[in-house]
């Protein structure tokens, strides 16, 4: 994801020199652009891939076929029509481990062909021939643009610069503006460059998710991955993926030489890894062809797990470290949570019949800061559960404890009395540090060692705001002792919400 935003973000800038300080602005931008998208539900569409890569290919085979033609012409030494940045002088002679750096960070350039023998129930019947022609297609096109920009720009004197130089031009925006200079089919060549890079960015929307939710199906991930939003996307695994993403580009600064390391090294280990399976596969399974397939994979696996490790040695200091860290870390992540769900699965399930007979009634807690509505109706309903509902206010100074407890008198007591009903008991405690979750705690948890064969239910009274500024206007301290409670409550505190809604208008 993030290796294509930045690429396709540095041939924006090659063709607009005058966004080369905003590229990490315009990775964020491009990444939270594609992730709306996404969110919306927007399905893919052949059309919609189809025609910029169309013209991704039609414009480079173009621009190839005339350099190459002009190439001939000029006797191998064509004349620019806007000549590339001239190439620093070389530091360092050829050796092995150069042309092995090159093989490797070379190989990075063909990943992507795997996606056909992903997609192969894709495709229309005959299945398989289809794909194959399809690869076979996709990897003769991929070799004559590697083999003609490789040509093309030795015969022009094009070479890489560094993404952060000023001036930065990629070597497809340096080759199209020698060949064809920089008028309307440059700007059409780039362009597509953009669009196709930006695409194969969107892929990953369709694939992560669908992992994540396959994965999490085993218990491995948070089951939270295998909920479909409203749109009917996994959209938990668009969120993490668009998190995961723009951290990367954060951190790499929307650099694609940075990120290519990651890159390469997260291909390439699964390239190993499927090439080593299907040897294993062909000497379990055997039979007629085998052992050429055996051998084909044989050399695959040699090959990728050859590039690997140049890749792990060559780019380790430059970010390749990550990975090596990583993976061992997301292992024992995926252990951490399927132990979570299997200790969750062994404590709920119950191998027995249900116990549903009537328990004694619970005592009733019910914190109040004051007679209030609130207090009333978070009282009522405590009186609905159980018989003994204990009101419990916290309180900061004596003044305010007389003052409640005569209007507790006046406005609870003989009401109730008169009715021929009893009171709740208003029990008052003391705070001089004007603390209130911590002595709440601490009455509950002395209720619980003196009625441990009761419940203790909770009750809290909440406002609900009509707007959501107003939240700000008031502390939230019913959430906050809700989450204290369940913090640290167990099995015998049960905490029930009993909200009052503000009205719009005054009453």
């Amino acid at each position: 994801m993030a290796v294509g935003i930045s690429a396709g973000i540095g041939a924006l800038v090659s063709a607009i020199p005058a966004l080369h300080h905003h590229i990490l602005g315009l990775c964020l931008a491009t990444l939270a652009l594609i992730t709306l998208v996404n969110l919306r539900g927007i399905r893919e569409s052949g059309l919609a891939f189809g025609v910029p890569t169309y013209f991704f290919v039609g414009t480079l085979l173009t621009v190839l076929v005339i350099g190459l033609t002009r190439t001939i012409a000029a006797g191998g030494h064509p004349t620019p029509i806007v000549a590339p940045p001239a190439l620093p002088a070389s530091t360092a002679a050829v050796s092995l481990w150069i042309l092995m750096r090159s093989f490797a960070s070379g190989c990075t350039a063909m990943t992507g062909v795997e996606a056909v023998s992903n997609g192969v129930t894709a495709f229309a019947k005959p299945a398989v021939r289809n794909a194959r022609l399809t690869l076979t297609v996709i990897v003769v096109t991929l070799a004559l643009l590697l083999a003609g920009i490789a040509l093309l720009s030795r015969a022009y004197g094009i070479g890489a610069m560094e993404q952060e130089q000023a001036g930065y031009q990629s070597v497809i925006s340096q080759l199209v503006g020698a060949v064809a200079g920089r008028g309307l089919f440059y700007k059409v060549t780039l362009t597509s460059v953009l669009v196709v890079l930006a695409l194969s960015a969107n892929t990953s929307f369709a694939g992560f998710p669908r992992l994540c939710q396959l994965i999490a199906q085993d218990d491995y991930l948070p089951r939270s991955f295998t909920t479909r939003g409203r749109r009917l996307v996994y959209s938990v695994g668009i969120f993490i993926l668009a998190l995961l993403s723009g951290l990367l580009l954060i951190v790499f600064g929307g650099i694609t030489d940075r990120l290519i390391p990651l890159f390469a090294i997260g291909a390439f280990g699964a390239f190993s890894l499927s090439q080593a399976g299907m040897v294993k596969h062909w000497r379990r399974v055997g039979g007629r062809g085998s052992r050429v397939a055996l051998l084909i994979n044989a050399i695959g696996t040699l090959g990728t797990f050859s590039a690997l490790l140049v890749i792990l040695v060559a780019k380790f200091a430059e970010g390749a470290w990550i990975t090596i860290v990583l993976i061992p870390a997301i292992l024992l992540i995926f252990r951490g949570v399927k132990r979570h769900y299997s200790s969750v699965h062994e404590q709920i399930q119950c191998v027995r019949p249900l116990d549903l007979t009537r328990r004694a009634d619970p005592l009733v807690v019910v914190p109040i800061a004051g007679v209030t509505m609130l207090a009333e109706r978070a009282i009522c309903f405590g009186l609905s559960l159980s018989s003994e509902v204990i009101a419990v206010h916290v309180a900061h100074c004596s003044e305010g404890e007389a003052q409640l407890r005569e209007e507790w008198h006046d406005k609870v007591e003989v009401p109730n009395r008169n009715a021929g009903q009893p009171a709740p008991r208003l029990e008052i405690i003391h705070s001089p540090y004007r603390r209130l979750t911590e002595p709440l705690l601490k009455y509950v948890r002395g209720l619980k060692e003196a009625h441990p064969d009761r419940l203790i239910a909770v009750v809290i009274p909440e406002l609900v705001e009509a707007r959501w500024y107003q939240y700000l206007l008031h502390n939230q301290r019913a959430k906050w002792l809700k989450t204290a409670l369940l913090l640290g409550g167990d099995q015998q505190v049960v905490i029930v919400n009993v909200p009052w809604y503000l009205r719009q208008d005054r009453p």
